[in-house]
């Protein structure tokens, strides 16, 4: 099989939660501890941190992966889901593997996939952990897929564990409250494993210490670790400058014993410029902080290089993500209550004189929390992202509806999108979110 013939097998011929939902999500570790020991446990041949978390933890990922690149470590990556190009799962200092080995990878195992019949993510993960053990990165940031302790990743023994924040999301597979989905995210904690909490939450932070104490792991509280100044965060450039980077300001708190150097008031300049990358950037800092103690060397020019150009070093797109300027479009992967909020604190920031949505969901999610949040003095487009859970476009404008929430339904993604700049004005503002999977056919 070609490339392409290769990727269409996976899809049609492996469960896959963006097709099926639930029914794709494996509640046990088993397929992938089996295809691992069938490649010779790569898994255990690489240095690892792994990332896990409700919002952020993609963000996180990309951030920690630029860092490391800047500081000349080989690294790989893997994150899910993709937006264009499976392939953007899996990178080593930022490039994606090769079309080939992902043909050689299927066409070796295909009688392995046939026998043990694993889910198109556990194919993935196992594909992942094979190309970073052949590769030989010095180290890789592995971001959990959905949960934890269940995830097809929590079979690595990282260096160290981040976990980003604890929100509601996925609660017919984690649970209906913050401390099960909590408990579920603690799960990648790992006995004598560091592990860092990004954002302490009040309702969930003893689930975490309760876990480190049960595996005797250090536990830090970044937001305990540094202060935001507020007063210092703002975007560089003109105020219409919207592709301008974030520049944010923290301050170490007395308590903390960093080992890298930071001290005092420093100001770090972000090209992923979305507010709620002011929670993600002090769970960077500590998670760099503690590498450094295990040896690694990185230094405060290290960050502040890397930081400006994560982008670029890794190809992680769709975060707060100016499309064009004229009108103003920006699109964001925001799909959950906690996420949705952090969009709208964005859109807030923005100087627009009207609101222009784009926006599409899948059928599994909780569509009623988050249309409440939605601004009723915008205009509208619903579309159904191009994917089998995707949300019927007219039941999505329906529900809307019933919100206050008035638009028209469109056949497409695309096609909301340019009837929405059609009808902005030059002093509009259209925002194209909702799903991943609808930034997913924009970006």
């Amino acid at each position: 099989m070609d490339y392409n013939a290769t990727i269409q097998y996976l899809y049609t011929q492996l469960p896959m939660f963006t097709r099926d939902g639930a029914s794709a999500f494996k509640k046990d570790l088993t397929n992938t501890l089996e295809l691992c020991k069938r490649l010779d446990n790569p898994q255990h041949k690489f240095k690892s941190v792994h990332v896990g978390g409700t919002n952020g933890k993609g963000s996180t990922s990309h951030m920690l992966a630029a860092v490391l690149q800047t500081a000349r470590y080989k690294t790989g990556l893997y994150t899910s889901p993709h937006l264009k190009d499976f392939r953007e799962r899996i990178r080593v200092n930022g490039q994606m593997i090769g079309e080939q080995t992902v043909i050689d990878f299927v066409a070796n195992h295909k009688a392995d996939f046939e026998e043990i019949a694993p889910s198109f993510f556990e194919m993935t993960v196992a594909l992942a952990f094979d190309v970073f053990a052949k590769e030989k990165v010095d180290i890789a940031i592995i971001e959990v897929g959905l949960g934890g302790r269940l995830d097809s990743t929590n079979v690595i023994t990282p260096l160290l564990s981040v976990i980003t924040n604890i929100g509601w999301d996925h609660m017919n597979m984690l649970g209906n409250t913050l401390p099960l989905i909590a408990g579920e995210k603690a799960g990648i904690i790992k006995p004598g494993v560091p592990a860092i909490i990004s954002e302490r939450q009040l309702e969930v932070a003893d689930v975490f210490t309760n876990k480190a104490k049960e595996t005797g792991s250090k536990i830090r509280f970044a937001s305990d670790e540094w202060a935001m100044m507020s007063p210092e965060v703002r975007k560089s450039g003109s105020p219409e400058d919207n592709d301008g980077l974030l520049e944010v300001s923290l301050k170490k708190k007395p308590s903390t014993n960093q080992t890298y150097g930071l001290t005092d008031l420093q100001t770090f300049r972000l090209d992923l410029t979305g507010t709620y990358q002011l929670k993600n950037i002090k769970g960077i800092l500590s998670a760099v902080d503690e590498l450094c103690k295990q040896g690694f060397i990185i230094t405060d020019q290290h960050i502040y290089t890397a930081l400006k150009q994560v982008k670029t070093l890794t190809g992680l797109h769709g975060r707060w993500e100016t499309l064009s300027q004229n009108p103003l479009t920006i699109c964001d992967t925001g799909h959950n209550p906690d996420g949705i909020e952090e969009v709208m604190k964005n859109i807030a920031a923005v100087k627009y004189k009207h609101l222009h949505m784009v926006i599409g969901m899948v059928n599994d999610k909780d569509t009623g929390k988050v249309l409440t949040m939605f601004p009723k003095d915008a205009t509208y487009y619903f579309c159904k992202p191009d994917i089998p859970r995707g949300l019927d476009a007219e039941s999505m404008r329906a529900q809307a509806e019933a919100h206050g929430l008035i638009g028209d339904t469109y056949t497409s993604v695309k096609e909301a999108l340019l009837s929405a700049q059609k009808n902005a004005g030059v002093d509009d503002l259209v925002f194209v979110g909702g799903s991943t999977f609808v930034v997913a056919e924009v970006v």
